[in-house]
């Protein structure tokens, strides 16, 4: 178990929170949730040792180990793959290069055997002659091939970098597992792996995430940070929502019985504390005045911006067709013959285990990039407006917000234009922040407004999800749902995929695979259709022998 007393951080004169006192039992799931700036990767860091309170403590049970994401991938660049994994027990990995070490030596002596008998036992009690072989299962679950398992971490790609250190963090079984945004840069079978890792899990597990449809797989309690406090409810984050709603409702109900009591008593105290025979009830009824408490309903800090894509032009009937499509990139097909027709009331998702090709086919229809064979044709009624993974060449600039959302508009008009930055929370002085300093977050609220601004009937967009809070995501996707136009998209949060996509089209080893299908069909296929091959394979081995 891990606990807090009196827990509290401050920014400067800001708390971001003050006197917590929560407990996080073993067995449980927690989200950990809140706008942006609540504090919710400061808690973790907190609750992990890496980051000190301005005030009270974090208690952990006697003997328990804690492990955590962590989110610098360059910090094991000297070490193997399997040996950054098997870190994840730092005593265990103690105990293996302590045996090697004497092992190595040339002159053994006796004390050197005692002390190797010694460790050999303590690295048996610890499963030890597992350690490979579990650290292997992991990075296999999540998606990271045996061709990868002794490279160097530091001649392995980003994304690669992330998955091994979520294996290192799940390594060895920890008592307390703390994960921040444990889904970014994850491909949807890694997290769908992983939903099923946390859910079989038996100890504690902390996790920000801005994942709804994984809060609710996981999670079985919710830890909300808002008004300066963190606030435990049971259940997933659907139930969070309800709960909330309801709170707020009956605090509103409370308030509304007060105002009508307190305008009774003021009427009472009117009419009769002039007269002699009602003088005692009016007194009365003053000190019960008095006493009532009206319940304090803070506003949220959660914001919301405003997402809406209108097209200005109906689609026709034809909007695009990709004929015998290829794309190599550093020696690899990553793009192989792909076919295909896209109608006028489609809503695709891309999806599959290799991002690139997602991203090369986008660059391609965009004419971002050329095809090294086929073609591609859009319908002369469509307009395309393209959301990019990489944005960082568009941000290098000095341009003010304003003045960079101008160029794109229709409209050259000072009002038109701040009305979108305002919808999209860029309110007052933050529209003339300078394009190079912006957030995460702040760069796709800037293309989304360019988005928007554009009046296009097809939208193309390459994970729009990253950096955003849990209020924008909830916003895009309402958004994307009602668009009245075609949409290409990949997303790796699942419940934008379910709620939007009717078309699944899966590059998978260059190929496709297009499915008319929601994404919840797709997998429930997908699963089924691995299950039968197992079989297959089980009654054939089985046969074999």
């Amino acid at each position: 178990m891990i606990s807090t007393s009196n827990l509290t951080f401050r920014v400067g004169k800001k708390a971001l929170f003050e006197d917590v006192n929560i407990k996080f039992l073993e067995g449980q799931c927690y989200g950990v949730i809140g706008a942006n700036g609540a504090g919710k990767s400061t808690l973790l860091k907190i609750l992990s040792g890496q980051l000190e309170p301005t005030s009270g403590d974090v208690i952990i049970s006697k003997g328990q180990r804690l492990s955590f994401l962590e989110q610098d991938h360059f910090k094991y660049d000297a070490y193997t793959v399997l040996d950054t994994v098997i870190m994840g027990n730092p005593r265990l990995y103690q105990i293996m290069k302590e045996k090697e070490a004497i092992y190595m030596k040339e002159d053994f002596s006796d004390d050197d055997g005692i002390k190797a008998a010694e460790l050999e036992a303590e690295f048996a009690e610890m499963n030890g002659w597992d350690a490979e072989a579990d650290a292997q299962t992991l990075l296999e679950g999540l998606g990271v091939g045996s061709e990868y398992h002794y490279q160097m971490m530091k001649d392995l790609p980003g994304p690669l970098k992330v998955k091994i250190l979520l294996a290192k963090a799940l390594f060895g079984n920890p008592d307390i597992l703390l994960l921040d945004e444990p889904t970014n840069n994850m491909d949807l079978d890694a997290i769908s792996w992983l939903e099923e890792f946390l859910i079989n899990f038996q100890n504690t597990v902390i996790t920000v995430s801005h994942d709804r449809y994984f809060l609710n797989k996981v999670c079985t309690s919710i830890a909300d940070i808002d008004y300066g406090k963190i606030q435990l409810y049971a259940g997933n984050y659907d139930f969070w929502v309800e709960a909330s709603q309801l709170m707020i409702r009956q605090m509103k109900e409370a308030n509304r019985k007060k105002e009508e009591q307190i305008k009774e008593l003021k009427e009472f105290i009117a009419r009769f504390s002039a007269n002699a025979s009602k003088s005692r009830q009016a007194t009365s009824r003053k000190k019960a005045l008095e006493k009532i408490e009206m319940v304090e309903i803070r506003p949220s800090s959660r914001k919301y911006p405003y997402v809406d894509f209108k097209p200005n032009r109906d689609i026709g009937n034809e909007v695009l067709t990709v004929k015998h499509l290829s794309k190599t990139i550093d020696g690899v097909k990553v793009l192989d013959d792909l076919n295909f027709i896209i109608g006028r009331e489609d809503k695709v998702a891309f999806v599959g285990p290799n991002e690139l090709a997602k991203t090369t086919l986008f660059k391609i229809l965009m004419g971002e990039m050329k095809p090294d064979e086929g073609d591609y044709k859009w319908g002369i009624t469509t307009s395309q407006a393209y959301f990019p993974k990489d944005s960082t060449a568009e941000f290098d600039s000095d341009d003010s917000i304003y003045e960079w959302l101008m160029q794109f508009s229709p409209e050259k008009d000072v009002t038109y234009v701040r009305g979108f930055l305002g919808r999209m929370l860029f309110q007052g002085d933050d529209g003339l922040k300078h394009l190079n300093v912006l957030s995460g977050g702040e760069r796709v609220r800037c293309l989304l407004s360019k988005m928007m601004i554009s009046g296009a009937n097809v939208l193309i967009l390459d994970e729009p999800t990253d950096h955003l809070d849990m209020e924008s995501i909830s916003s895009v996707n309402n958004a994307l749902i009602k668009f009245p136009g075609v949409l290409l998209f990949s997303c790796r949060d699942h419940q934008v995929v379910q709620t939007t996509a009717n078309r699944i089209m899966e590059i998978r080893d260059g190929k496709l695979i297009d499915k008319m299908t929601t994404y919840d069909e797709y997998l429930a296929a997908d699963e089924q259709a691995r299950k039968s091959f197992t079989f297959t394979l089980t009654e054939y081995e089985a046969g074999d022998n």
